[in-house]
């Protein structure tokens, strides 16, 4: 007799694979684990994920639309936020996310292998939409013209993936170490910033 389906399965299954990440770390976490956890067959995770890969990757694009969507939040809509206050906010929503904090806290032990497996277009992607956003702050004239939208973007992209393996190659990282390195490059990003039209 087949096991009587499960409401939110797909959301029970992604968090009890995020609970078994940060506890364990991706290379520890197994569909079968995940399976027990929620208290359903390994087949039916597979019935929603075909990888405990393709989980890892729906987990953080969960955690990236609640981030942009807490930012959104925070921002409000009523004029443009400078860009220090958009990159404060953005420091904010990440401290806050414990899947993100915690990739860039132990990237080799919550991430394992996976950051290697990476082979899509997602990191250029994303320094592609940085290199627009700052082209377009330029245009406004809320941010200098003094460094081209390229390597300044290149310049806070690598940062960011430099702080996602930053504690492989530099020891273990606290949560206040990410917090201040992160609001240092806010700090940059406002010494570019123009002084609005009087």
């Amino acid at each position: 007799m087949p096991r009587p389906l499960i409401p939110d399965r797909r959301t029970k299954v992604l968090d009890a694979a995020q609970a078994l990440v940060l506890a364990q770390g991706f290379d520890a976490m197994s569909i079968q684990a995940v399976a027990t956890e929620v208290g359903i067959a390994k087949g039916a995770v597979y019935r929603e994920f075909a990888s405990k890969r393709e989980i890892l990757d729906v987990l953080l694009a969960r955690s990236m639309d609640r981030m942009n969507a807490a930012a959104r939040q925070r921002l409000g809509d009523a004029e443009p936020p400078s860009p220090s206050r958009a990159y404060a906010v953005a420091v904010e929503v990440l401290l806050d996310d414990e899947l993100m904090t915690a990739a860039f806290l132990d990237d080799h032990g919550v991430l394992g292998s996976y950051v290697d497996g990476v082979t899509d277009d997602r990191y250029a992607e994303r320094h592609r939409a940085v290199v627009a956003w700052i082209a377009d702050l330029q245009q406004q004239g809320s941010l200098s013209t003094r460094v081209a939208p390229e390597p300044l973007a290149l310049a806070l992209s690598a940062t960011t993936i430099g702080l996602l393996t930053a504690a492989r190659h530099l020891g273990p990282l606290t949560r206040a170490d990410l917090q201040g390195a992160l609001e240092a490059v806010a700090v940059l990003v406002s010494s570019l910033e123009m002084a609005p039209p009087s």
